[in-house]
This record gives structure tokens, sequence and C-alpha cells, in this order.
């Protein structure tokens, strides 16, 4: 039986090839010798990458915690419905671009996990999609000034893409004719060699554009030209290229939020985020990554639609506490900013996470300790706490609703 309950949390790093080499190093205060991709950092109790908490100065795995007790970790009312800590939070490092995706529905994951698991593939096999039964819907919080493409653009502005810019003459008959799902199965399907002659032009106009200085990052041929700028050879060219034109490219200055549910397709492009998702590693990819691909899949999920992205700037609650809505029971987010002198006072509804940007802070309630930038704090359900700083303290906080 934990006594406290207010602890120490430590994360676990995922070394992707995506990830860049110093900004999580340099917040989490450790050199990176090796020159390593320090891509994410995990918080929370992913049974493949959990958590661990200091115990009476020993390290205790926050999974194992649990499972162990569930209703003092995470509160009977959070165990009832999930039966788990049902959400994954994050600090992520993007230096290249992450894969063209789209994120299962709850009904959809399960039905594609139990069929996978009818025809025998195994679960860490490279060419399985559903790795467990949840949906994954997600929602960043810029560090930096950070792109991603978001949901297919609007018709007209998709129309005026497709008739501007000459490899896709042609394509806006199919839209017209078969609409988003008509154009996007066309180009994801269409023979390699075909999506070469289409493409192959195109990246070497962009490429010389971005070198011109013709381009900015709200231009689809910038992303285009990093991805294929220094390459000579341009065979079996990768068909999300059609997505960088096809989707909304979207800035999220810090402090703004982005939320993905299900069905929404999307790729993160460039920059530093807190990102909070459900307990699941449910991805369908179509692009822009060495990993699996399954374009029929993917295609069967998309929600095909032209969308106008929602950038949040938050809503302040209480004093110090700016909260961004995410449509789901399994997670929220907050930001945490306070200046010296001042609190912040609450009760935990569920086992909560708080990760320190900047800044440091002392929490105090039935035990008190201090953590500082680099550092997270994992508060037990049920407990009422304080919050205050010496200085200035940027953090985010993690809680089940």
């Amino acid at each position: 039986m934990l006594q406290d309950k207010i602890f120490k949390l430590k994360g676990k790093v995922q070394h992707y090839d995506w990830g860049g080499t110093e900004y999580i190093p340099h917040w989490l205060g450790i050199e990176n010798k090796e020159n390593k991709p320090f891509a994410e950092y995990w918080m929370g109790a992913h049974p493949s990458a959990s958590s661990t908490i200091e115990v009476n100065g020993k390290e205790e795995n926050l999974y194992d915690l649990i499972q162990h007790d569930a209703a003092a970790c995470i509160g009977e009312k959070v165990h009832a419905a999930f039966g788990e800590l049902p959400y994954l939070f994050k600090i992520l490092d993007v230096k290249d671009m992450l894969s063209i995706q789209v994120h299962p529905s709850k009904e959809s994951a399960a039905k594609g996990f139990a069929e996978e698991e009818a025809k025998g593939v195994a679960i860490h096999a490279s060419n399985r999609n559903y790795k467990d039964k949840n949906h994954k819907p997600e929602v960043m919080v810029a560090l930096s000034e950070f792109w991603l493409l978001h949901g297919f653009l609007n018709e007209d502005k998709l129309l005026k893409v497709l008739q501007t810019v000459p490899e896709f003459k042609g394509l806006e008959s199919i839209v017209m004719d078969k609409g988003y799902k008509g154009l996007y199965e066309h180009v994801m399907l269409m023979p390699q060699n075909e999506a070469d002659a289409l493409l192959a032009p195109l990246v070497q106009r962009e490429a010389g554009r971005k070198k011109n200085n013709e381009l900015t990052k709200a231009d689809a041929g910038w992303w285009v030209a990093k991805l294929y700028g220094e390459e000579q050879s341009l065979t079996h060219l990768d068909r999300g290229l059609f997505s960088i034109y096809f989707f909304n490219i979207v800035k999220a200055n810090p402090g703004e939020a982005v939320f993905q549910g299900a069905g929404l397709p999307h790729a993160y492009l460039e920059g530093q985020n807190v990102e909070l998702m459900a307990n699941s590693d449910n991805v369908l990819r179509g692009g822009l990554t060495p990993k699996h691909i399954d374009v029929p899949e993917l295609i069967k999920h998309i929600i095909f639609e032209g969308i106008e992205p929602n950038v949040m700037n938050g809503i302040d609650l209480t004093s110090g506490e700016k909260n961004y809505p995410c449509p789901v029971p399994d997670f929220g987010i907050s930001k945490i900013e306070l200046q010296a002198g001042e609190t912040y006072k609450t009760e935990a509804a569920s086992l909560e996470i708080i990760v320190i940007i900047e800044g440091a802070l002392t929490v105090e309630g039935s035990n008190k300790l201090t953590a500082a930038r680099g550092e997270a704090v994992a508060v037990l359900a049920g407990e009422a706490y304080t919050i205050s700083t010496p200085g200035r303290l940027v953090a985010y906080k993690a809680f089940v609703p």
C-alpha cells in the first residue's frame, strides 16, 4: 500500500529515427554523446514502456503498481470505466516528417484486433495493424513553432491545388466525379511507375524553387523539397507526397493546440510539442515512413471530407490554469503557468501527471516534493494538492476528466 500520494515520475525515451538529437536531452539535462535521435519521452503506464515512480528511494513500475492496486492509483471510477490508466503523455521532438496516418475508432480497432488475432498475426509482427483494441484520439500543444498536416483541404482549396500544380492536371475531374475518396484511391493505388512519372518532375521543380528561396513552410513544395531535395534518383517515390498537397498545412505557435480524432488523416512535419493520447498503439500508415504501410486499410478508416483546422488557444479556468477541451472521455490536458508567489490548488480526480517545461515547483498535499524543468510528478487519485513556484513556472497536466 502506498503511504504517499505525490511522487516523482520517470519517463522512457524512445529513439525513433525521425527525432532530433538536442531538444529532449537538453530538457532532461543529460548529455547525448552518441548523437542518438531522442524522438519521444513517454509518461504513463503503457505496458511496453511504463514510467516508474520513486517510492521510498526505489523506482517502482507504474504499470505494475496500477495492476496491483488500481483503486488507489487511478481511482475506482477510472478503473471501472477503462480498466487501466487511459492516457499516454509525451514530449516529442520532430526533426523529420512522420508518416501519413489515421487512427481507427474504438469499434473498428476492436474488430481489426480480433481479425488479426484470428489470422494468427503475431502482436509484434512488422505487418500488424492493430496492436490493441483501443482508439487513439490525440491532442498536441506546441512547445515551439510546430508544423503538421491535418485533414483534407476544403473543396475549393483542393480544386485550386489540382488546377495550379501542372502534374495534377486531369485529377480535378476525378474529384468532381468520385469525390475525395475517388481522388485519394486513384493516387494511392496507382502503379508505382505511374506515380514516379507524375511525381518526379514535381519533386525536381519544388527542389529548384526551394533552392531559389521561392518557398516557405506554408507551401507544400517546401516539405517535398525537404524530403527529396538532395536525391539524384527519383524512383520509387513516396505516395505520401500527394497528401502534402491535399491536406491542410497547419502552423501552431507555442501554447496553441490541435486535437485529432479517429478517421482524421494527419502527419507531424516539424517542431516540438507535448502530446496526449489514448493508451493505444493503433496507427494505419499511408506513406513517408519505413514502417508497415497498408493503403487499403488506411482508406477504410479515413473521413473523406474537407475541414477547416481548429487551432485552440485554450480556455482560462482558475488562476494559472488553461484547459484545451478534447471531445473524449479518456484524457484532458491543461497548461499551468504561475509566477513567484502564485499558487494553484486542485484535487486529482484520477492519476494526474504534471510535466515541467520551464522553472520549478513545489507540490504539497499529504506529502510534499519539489521538481524542476525536465522532471514530472504523479499525483494519485483523490489527493488534494497545491502547487507553488519560486519563479516562473510552465507545466502541463494530464488527467482523466
